[in-house]
């Protein structure tokens, strides 16, 4: 039984709580004990993952979030940072299932979000287990 923690960036509440619905039902599912915290934003997520590792209190990691275009260049800059923070943990060796939705517009967020439809907040979660997985096979 793995120690997973959830990382969520919980600017749009109503999306993350369908994210987080998926991610827990798929960690439970699979028999994993998890944790979530929360931090402000998508591009604290890759800092945070890298604190909590650090401890060792933990064996992989789940992403989530929600980043929605708008008029500015700073949706480029958020999900290409915390896009590119996320890679670079995983070649560190760091098990992580990113599930940081990066959208157009709140409709496909939604699509992505809800376990009944797209289930991204699973599919981070069970791509975090199986990078944990790997990790172990090649230990």
């Amino acid at each position: 039984m793995a120690r997973i923690l959830i990382v969520e960036a919980r600017f749009y509440e109503h999306l993350n709580d369908l994210l987080l619905e998926g991610a827990r039902a798929a960690l439970e599912d699979a028999g994993h004990n998890h944790e979530t915290i929360t931090v402000p934003g998508a591009l604290e997520i890759p800092g945070a993952v890298a604190l909590a590792a650090e401890t060792g209190r933990y064996d992989a990691f789940v992403a989530i979030g929600v980043v929605i275009r708008g008029e500015t260049y700073h949706f480029e800059i958020v999900s290409g940072e915390s896009a590119r923070g996320l890679m670079a943990l995983a070649l560190d060796g760091i098990a992580i299932g990113n599930g940081i939705l990066t959208v157009e517009n709140e409709a496909q967020a939604l699509t992505r979000a809800k376990p009944s439809e797209k289930d991204k907040g699973g599919e981070a979660a069970k791509a975090a287990i199986a990078m944990l997985d790997l990790k172990q096979r090649f230990a």
